[in-house]
């Protein structure tokens, strides 16, 4: 008799799986929701201009907090201005399963970057409501402050965020400090917001992807392997300024020409090597810079980014020396000097990677693992959870510009696999 009693439990709990399984974003909806964000901050060259802390940054979140409260979410702001809506789980006692993103820009950026995270999340915890399906572990969707300028609010959560980073100044022309005031939250009690590691079951964000590799290749979705580590450095070298019309050709210390054999050695050692390395000089001053002065000093800025920390320095080290050599043999002198940068690799979680790759072929998408070049919140995330990323395509893999633009047809395979991704973790982790 107790084994007939079950079966009704039974058949309810197979009714439940086939209806999960079964769930559909709504394209339409996710779309327009996209379509009025975007007009927060549109410019009259068609781009946006919704940088953190801007008045449009500002007007925007209303609405976020709106869409947040229709999909259940019980929405607050926290002291590093990052908007937070949270849902219960059926087991109180896990950890959150996290998604988000960010809505700001640079200026005069696109309508993808971040948004397309954000409103992917939003619609996923939606669509999971209408059908009511409440998942095991808690979910949180997270809008990120400032992205853009310097990961403000992803850092804050993963206590990273110094008060000398407040201070510096951002791209609405107000320190991060100021702009965190603005956004409701109180940069004094930051510290606070540090969430010790282990403390979210996972996170996952959805992303245009910032290259053509997708695009190109007409392919769905992109597994990212992990966000690159990304170096910097200056290379100063200093010869002896002098006029440019009486100075002999072999009386000359032109730091522009060892700075110029530099900049073309850069491509040699980079694309040498084998592997998915960047490096780029997309910086040079001369000093005066006048036309008719040989520059008495020539900076230029090195970049390097790859997954790898241990293959930038080792990079890195092999220029070094280029660069002293070139110096040497042009009677100029060289200083060096390493630039801080907040981004450190992260690789994502190889069990997520699986999951989304395994969710997107269950849907009938294509897919590609590839690493991210450009950072993302997901990188500070990675810190403390479990993280993997959704890639979509970008059209001609063009990104931060107004021409930034992904089909809604991208936008809803990628909504649906950070869907079925959520759903799959969901029961994964709590056999763990």
């Amino acid at each position: 008799m107790k084994y007939l009693l079950l079966i009704p439990l039974l058949l309810v709990a197979c009714l439940s799986n086939s209806l999960a399984q079964s769930l559909q974003v709504n394209s339409e909806r996710l779309q327009q929701s996209l379509s009025t964000l975007a007009k927060f901050g549109k410019n009259e060259k068609g781009g946006s201009d919704r940088v953190a802390y801007s008045v449009h940054d500002i007007a925007a979140r209303p609405y976020i907090k709106e869409l947040l409260t229709a999909a259940g979410l019980e929405v607050s702001v926290d002291y590093a201005g990052n908007i937070i809506g949270r849902k219960a789980g059926k087991n109180p006692s896990l950890k959150p399963i996290s998604l988000g993103s960010h809505i700001d820009e640079v200026p005069n950026g696109g309508d993808y970057d971040g948004p397309v995270g954000v409103m992917g999340a939003i619609e996923v915890v939606r669509t999971l409501k209408e059908a009511g399906v409440q998942t095991a572990h808690p979910l949180e969707v997270i809008i990120f402050t400032n992205e853009e300028g310097g990961v403000i609010g992803s850092r804050a959560l993963v206590g990273g965020l110094s008060a000398q980073a407040l201070q510096g100044q951002s791209n609405a022309g107000v320190t991060h400090a100021e702009g965190i005031r603005l956004l409701g939250g109180d940069p004094s009690q930051i510290a606070s917001l540090a969430r010790p590691k282990g403390a979210i079951a996972a996170f996952l964000e959805l992303h245009i992807e910032q290259g053509g590799n997708l695009d190109t290749e007409k392919l769905d979705i992109g597994v990212v392997e992990g966000i690159v580590a990304i170096e910097w450095w200056e290379f100063s070298f200093k010869g002896k300024a002098n006029h440019a019309g009486t100075t002999p050709m072999n009386a000359r210390k032109d730091p522009m020409l060892p700075a110029a054999r530099f900049t073309l050695a850069v491509n040699e050692v980079i694309t040498r090597d084998e592997g998915r390395q960047v490096g780029t000089v997309g910086k040079i001053q001369a000093f005066p810079g006048a036309g008719n002065v040989i520059p008495g000093e020539v900076k230029l800025n090195l970049e390097i980014r790859d997954l790898s920390s241990e293959k930038i320095w080792k990079l890195y080290v092999e220029l070094e020396a280029i660069a002293k050599q070139l110096a040497l043999e042009s009677g100029t002198t060289l200083e060096i000097k390493h630039i801080e940068v907040a981004s450190k690799p992260a690789l994502a979680d190889p069990m997520i990677r699986e999951v989304i790759d395994g969710q997107a072929k269950k849907l009938g998408y294509t897919t590609k693992s590839l690493p991210s070049g450009a950072g993302h919140d997901a990188q500070e995330m990675a810190r403390i959870a479990p993280m993997g990323m959704i890639f979509i395509p970008s059209k001609d893999g063009i990104s931060h510009a107004p021409e930034e633009y992904s089909s809604p047809e991208a936008i809803a395979k990628g909504a649906n696999v950070l869907l079925h991704t959520l759903l799959e973790l969901d029961r994964r982790l709590v056999k763990k």
